[in-house]
């Protein structure tokens, strides 16, 4: 199979999303590199990273393409320089490194030099299979996965063996999401701001990668954890995973001030928080919550901004204040280090992926993006 190819069925992109539906399609895959996979998905999640990129791939490569990074499957064939994983092996998808650069030698490889070539740009991997044509005409190799097609070219770097930690496919199905949300929002928590009991912690936006920071702050026993979004659903889950208290921006009309207070009035000596995380990209929100982070404090940037986004800082209330802001992707984990940790907490109770996910035919996937937006299901999970 390294030196053939394979028809199988994807969603495939073929503009943007706004204008031109995602569509479900049979396509064909090329060869495999030395070291590269072929991987039969089972299942895989849809992240808020997939509808930004649909929209805006122009920027990343191109058109037509096949998007999903939050992958699950075994493991059919492997290149001749594979040591990752053998034929049979369950295995998850994350984020593809390049394992040579500094920060990827210093166990940093979600911020790899070459993290945006190899994760969101990729590789020409896909063809229309009846169309005959010798060279892929169709992108892949998105987060070195591309695992919204049933049967994909996977980057060894993107593989994360679990033989012997997962018991069936169902649950192979469940830890699908482990590749990206639930890493970046918890990772965030124990890597990023290696958050303890004395840390008072705020969140806004609480799906996927909010939730899991909500649950890693729990499994941390941070003092305070507040949980902020605009869906009720979603902050009384967010109180059922561990949120000491919660915010409904609805009932501030969207107003900063005032959320900005509410959130002071929540931690001790209404101070702020120490560690304040944004999941929305929204830029009121982004503000407010460098406002009501506290001296000395951390903000952690996770959600996508729109392309152009700016931000602008009073730089000598920065400095006076001591607060620290930084970017992060993927809760700056090693993925094969921190899937199995994830896997742990959830066998322990710590971590009830089973409150997020909610599955889907792949053919119902318009249906997964409907509920999405509507806040109805915080992490669809496609299944094939």
């Amino acid at each position: 199979m390294a030196n053939s190819t394979a028809v199988t069925r994807a969603i495939v992109t073929r503009g943007p999303a706004k204008s031109t539906p995602w569509k479900v399609e049979n396509i064909s895959l090329r060869p495999l590199a030395k070291t590269e996979l072929l991987v039969r998905v089972v299942a895989t999640g849809i992240c808020h990273t997939d509808l930004l990129i649909s929209e805006v791939g122009h920027l990343f490569g191109g058109y037509p393409r096949i998007l999903g990074h939050e992958g699950a499957g075994y493991v059919e064939d492997i290149g001749a320089g594979v040591t990752v994983a053998k034929r049979g092996d369950p295995v998850i998808l994350s984020f593809a490194s390049c394992g040579a650069c500094g920060l990827c030698s210093s166990e940093h490889p979600a911020h790899c030099t070459r993290f945006s070539e190899l994760n969101f740009v990729g590789s020409m991997d896909f063809s229309v299979s009846s169309s005959g044509q010798q060279e892929p005409s169709i992108r892949g190799s998105f987060f070195g996965q591309s695992s919204f097609s049933n049967i994909t070219v996977a980057a060894e770097s993107s593989i994360v063996n679990v033989s012997g930690l997962v018991h069936s496919s169902d649950e192979l199905i469940l830890f699908a999401p482990l590749g990206c949300s639930v890493q970046t929002g918890s990772g965030s928590i124990t890597n990023v701001a290696n958050a303890g009991p004395r840390d008072a912690i705020a969140v806004m936006g609480l799906g996927g990668v909010g939730l899991s920071v909500i649950m890693a702050a729990k499994i941390r026993g941070c003092k305070v954890i507040i949980g902020i979004d605009l869906v009720e659903s979603r902050t009384r889950l967010a109180q059922e995973l561990g949120a000491t208290h919660v915010i409904n921006t609805t009932a501030t009309g969207g107003d900063m001030q005032k959320l900005i207070q509410r959130v002071f009035d929540q931690t001790d000596g209404r101070l702020g928080t120490t560690i304040t995380i944004d999941t929305t990209g929204v830029l009121p929100l982004i503000e407010a919550g460098i406002a009501f982070t506290a001296s000395r404090g951390q903000y952690i940037q996770i959600g996508s901004p729109a392309p152009g986004t700016e931000l602008n800082i009073p730089l000598a209330s920065l400095i006076v204040s001591g607060k620290s802001i930084t970017g992060t992707i993927e809760g700056d984990t090693v993925s094969r280090e921190y899937i199995p940790q994830m896997i742990q907490w959830y066998r322990e109770g710590k971590l009830p992926l089973e409150k997020l996910v909610k599955k889907f035919k792949v053919e119902d996937f318009q249906l997964a993006l409907e509920e999405m937006a509507d806040g109805l299901t915080v992490k669809p999970v496609l299944v094939w």
